[in-house]
């Protein structure tokens, strides 16, 4: 069995546990009342003004003029993630990161241990309240997919239990819009075919599916069944480090696009640093407007976890895409950026100017990230983040392959 641990409202939360005075007011981390930056957390309280995570602030002030404004302090929140993470090693090795805030846990061979996946799921939130302060959410599922939905479904501080035995039954009475994959576009599509439950999904026969979503058609026809083989893949086992996030509206300018790859891309490469990883290939992702999928990848003649090496080529793939007939006129709702082909050495060929280079950019690193290390995000960060106007982001998605 598979539990998906969602912390509530993550870095607002810990800035409302850490000041009470927060408390019942709309909170949000990062951005500013004059409404630059980015919204990279928001508070219930705020949600219900619909202000979300990666909306302009301009947009969030507009929507709620009394939001209150934090300073948002990632190094903290990774501590009290680290802090979280330890609480489920005590049930599992079998842990998987999809960011500071959630993760996935295989308990499938601890229950003999520690009793039935529903039980751990309990104690593992009744940990968190009574150790860390903090309120999370708990879906336990037979697979990734069943366990994310599910504890997503009864937020704040919800708990759902997915039965193996009666997966559809939990399945069909759902909105549609809760399979992963399904954006407003594909949305319109499934109502213009009477899809509106994932009932009316699984219905659909599959050449119905195949000429309206073309190759997503079997990804929809097995998610409508509740069916996903992806195994749990603990960090010390991916095959790659990947960054991502969604924007609460799509993006059209470039610069402010460019900026966010930045951003993904120095979280890429502290983590990777972080687990002294290298990795080859650099990869893009970017999904359009219309759900429309892209990636682009290229592979390097080193392995690195230089953030400098590492922004050089993810920022030479998305200009390359920009320049592509595809990405023309065309607005974007989520980028990627991701590390593949890793490896624990750097031990390469290399000449002296590289190595005079490599070495450069290593102190450039070591440098920034023990400032962060000790003052958290703002307290350094690259010129063309100031450039693009884009101060503070939200933490963005892990995917290890």
């Amino acid at each position: 069995m598979i539990i998906h641990i969602d912390m509530d409202a993550f870095y607002a939360s810990v800035e409302i546990r850490d000041n009470p005075a927060l408390r019942g007011k709309p909170v949000v981390v990062g951005g500013s009342t004059s409404g630059r930056g980015v919204i990279a957390a928001a508070s219930y309280e705020a949600r219900k003004f619909g202000v979300y995570s990666a909306m302009p602030a301009s947009v969030a002030v507009r929507k709620c003029p009394n939001l209150v404004f934090v300073k948002s302090r990632m190094e903290h929140y990774a501590a009290i993630s680290k802090q979280i993470r330890e609480i489920f090693f005590r049930y599992t090795s079998l842990v998987e990161p999809l960011s500071l805030d959630e993760a996935f846990l295989d308990v499938t061979g601890s229950e003999r241990l520690f009793g039935e996946a529903r039980e751990v799921a309990r104690e593992i939130k009744q940990a968190i309240r009574e150790e860390v302060g903090l309120v999370a959410s708990a879906g336990v599922a037979p697979n990734k997919f069943l366990a994310k939905l599910a504890s997503d479904l009864e937020k704040p501080d919800g708990f759902t239990f997915v039965d193996p035995d009666h997966v559809q039954s939990f399945l069909d009475p759902l909105d549609v819009k809760r399979v992963w994959g399904v954006g407003p576009q594909t949305e319109k599509k499934l109502l213009a075919l009477g899809v509106t439950k994932i009932r009316d999904l699984r219905e659909l026969s599959k050449p119905t599916l195949k000429r309206s979503f073309g190759l997503n058609s079997d990804h929809f026809w097995r998610l409508s069944r509740g069916l996903d083989t992806r195994p749990v893949v603990p960090d010390r086992n991916a095959k790659s480090v990947s960054h991502e996030t969604t924007f609460s509206e799509d993006l059209f300018d470039r610069e402010s696009i460019a900026a966010w790859l930045l951003e993904l891309t120095d979280q890429v490469g502290r983590r990777l640093r972080r687990h002294a990883i290298f990795g080859k290939t650099v990869n893009l992702k970017v999904r359009f407007s219309d759900f429309q999928t892209v990636t682009r990848s290229r592979t390097l003649d080193v392995v690195t976890q230089s953030t400098h090496m590492l922004a050089k080529e993810a920022n030479r793939l998305l200009a390359m895409l920009f320049e592509e007939p595809l990405a023309r006129g065309r607005s974007i709702r989520l980028i990627g950026m991701g590390v593949s082909q890793l490896s624990r050495t750097d031990k390469v060929q290399q000449s002296l100017f590289d190595q005079n280079e490599a070495q450069r950019d290593k102190r450039l690193d070591e440098a920034a990230d023990k400032i962060l290390d000790k003052f958290g995000t703002g307290s350094v960060r690259r010129g063309s983040s100031l450039k693009h106007g884009v101060a503070f982001r939200a933490e963005p998605r892990v995917n290890d392959d």
